[in-house]
């Protein structure tokens, strides 16, 4: 008994969204950046210590600027 494979004719008509899945997947993307932004990086901030990190520097309180050169 010989095997009858039935393919439906192909379609000459292009899809009619015209791009708009590619729109809409943008859109869901920047939104979810957005919300990203607002919401998760306070929560890490806070997540890091009551202020984040200090780093302490000493600093000299004159600095000599008149430097002479040996020529």
């Amino acid at each position: 008994m010989a095997t009858t494979i039935v393919n439906p004719a192909p379609s000459n008509n292009p899809p009619n969204n015209n791009g708009i899945a590619l729109l809409i997947g943008a859109g869901v993307l920047v939104i979810l950046a957005l919300l990203f932004f607002v919401y998760a990086v306070p929560y890490v901030r806070t997540l890091s210590g009551s202020g984040g990190i200090q780093v302490n520097v000493p600093v000299p309180k004159t600095v000599n600027v008149n430097v002479q050169q040996a020529k």
